[in-house]
C-alpha cells in the first residue's frame, strides 16, 4: 500500500490500495525491454493504455520522455490520476469541515454520471 500523509497532526492518513501484482509485473517487464529507449517507452505506454489509473506507470513514462514537455505531460496526468485516487480513498473533506472541497468532489462525481444535467449546477448570483 502507498501511504499519503499530508500533515503530521491533521486528519487520518489516506492509504491508497497497492496496484495489482499483474500491473506491477507488466511495468517491470516493460522497463526491461531490450533495445533502445523508444521500445522501452512504447512498452511502458502500452501498460499506461491498459491501466490508466496505474500511477507508477505514468511516472515511468515521464522518466522515459523524449523531451521536457512530454515528461511534464506524463507527470501531470499521473498527478491528476493520483488526486482522483486520493478523493476515492479519502473522502474526509466534509468530515473535517472542508466544505468547498466536499462540494467539488460531489460535483465531479455528478459530472461522471451519464444522466447528469449541467442545469443542475448552482450558479453564483450576481
Amino acid at each position: 500500500m502507498n501511504t499519503v500523509n499530508l500533515s503530521t497532526g491533521g486528519p487520518p492518513e489516506t492509504v491508497l490500495p497497492s496496484p495489482p501484482d499483474e500491473l506491477t509485473s507488466a511495468l517491470q517487464k516493460a522497463m526491461t525491454v531490450d533495445g533502445d529507449r523508444q521500445r522501452q517507452r512504447d512498452a511502458v505506454s502500452s501498460v499506461v493504455a491498459a491501466a490508466p489509473l496505474f500511477l507508477e506507470a505514468w511516472a515511468r513514462l515521464g522518466d522515459l520522455a523524449r523531451d521536457p514537455v512530454e515528461a511534464y505531460a506524463a507527470y501531470r496526468v499521473g498527478y491528476h490520476r493520483g488526486l482522483d485516487q486520493l478523493r476515492q480513498n479519502g473522502r474526509m473533506a466534509e468530515v473535517i469541515g472542508e466544505q468547498a472541497e466536499a462540494e467539488r468532489c460531489a460535483q465531479f462525481l455528478a459530472q461522471l454520471d451519464p444522466a447528469w444535467d449541467p442545469a443542475q449546477v448552482d450558479r453564483p448570483t450576481e
